[in-house]
């Protein structure tokens, strides 16, 4: 099999050692001081204690790697419609793309029942550039579990989480996706596969859609935010707003508001990525975890007066720190 990860980085970079180590045809595309040291010292991985070295392909260049079985992209959301166009040389006619991406994914509406049915996102896909270069036929969805961290150029430490859930945008059971589920699982993850894949972007998407935006404004971990009353609120009333939109397009979620908050403070003295984002300079990941709810919002009839504050403050933050375009 052979599996290219485009984005390695702190998650991208794991899941290429665990790949490699067992034996998977893997190819890395990074950049900058993190690729020199991959490409001349391996890739270490540091997790259970101990240390791991994989000597995957690394590159720059899409077009040394030629086409794959699987495409995981990596990358934050906002960066994905920049790099679209350098994808063509990895796909063969069979080649699956593993969207390995907060928020909602730009292929969605691909193949959901219903008045939606292939409605492209705006906020999400700027002039529908992934649907039409990547094609919705090659996505599978996979929502992320895992933290990890990329502590030096070419070292990355694993915090914590091995669960990577999978699911077909029509549900069906696959046999592109269960041989990746099990190549996967033989690589040291968790791996189940789901028949409603975006039930469990919701449940993820729930949380950062407050949190992180929240985070970015105020500064605050995720402890202060859950547990300070005026904090909590907004949040709830975001959430709140979220699941209507979300019901609306026959999402149904597994966990109530409470037990979602619950499990954010159960997480403590952690910086949610936007905030870590915007202390370092980095575009933030606004639009996929937020922009595109007011988007949905609008287009089911829901009201989001909660989500429209917030995500106009943390805009405008982004925007005065350079890390926000639009």
């Amino acid at each position: 099999m052979r599996v290219c990860i485009y984005g390695a980085g702190a998650i991208g970079g794991y899941l290429g050692v665990q790949l490699a180590l067992s034996g998977v045809d893997v190819t890395l595309i990074a950049r900058g001081p993190h690729l020199k040291a991959m490409q001349e010292r391996g890739v270490k991985l540091l997790i259970d204690g101990e240390e791991r070295v994989a000597h995957p392909h690394c590159t720059d260049d899409p077009a040394q790697a030629g086409p794959q079985d699987y495409v995981f992209i990596t990358l934050k959301a906002h960066s994905v419609p920049a790099i679209v166009d350098s994808l063509l040389p990895l796909f063969g006619p069979d080649t699956a793309v593993v969207t390995a991406v907060n928020g909602i994914p730009w292929w969605y509406f691909y193949r959901q029942a219903g008045a939606w049915e292939n409605y492209q996102l705006e906020s999400i896909d700027p002039g529908g550039k992934q649907w039409r270069t990547i094609g919705p036929q090659r996505a599978i969805g996979c929502v992320v579990y895992p933290a990890a961290e990329v502590v030096e150029p070419g070292v990355i430490q694993h915090i914590e989480s091995n669960r990577l859930t999978l699911g077909e945008p029509d549900g069906e059971k696959s046999a592109r996706v269960t041989r990746l589920s099990q190549v996967l699982q033989q690589a040291g993850f968790r791996v189940p596969i789901r028949n409603q894949i975006r039930n469990e972007i919701w449940v993820k998407l729930w949380g950062n859609l407050a949190f992180n935006p929240i985070s970015a404004l105020t500064g605050a971990t995720l402890d202060v935010i859950t547990s300070d009353p005026g904090t909590r609120a907004v949040a709830r009333a975001m959430m709140l707003e979220a699941q209507e939109i979300a019901e609306k397009l026959g999402v149904r979620f597994g966990v109530d508001i409470e037990q979602r908050i619950a499990g954010a403070a159960a997480v403590g003295v952690h910086k949610t990525s936007m905030l870590q984002d915007l202390e370092r300079g980095r575009p933030m990941e606004i639009d996929a975890l937020v922009t595109v709810v007011q988007e949905l919002g609008r287009m089911v009839g829901v009201p989001t007066s909660a989500i429209d504050v917030v995500l106009a403050l943390v805009q405008q933050r982004a925007r005065m720190a350079g890390c926000y375009r639009g």
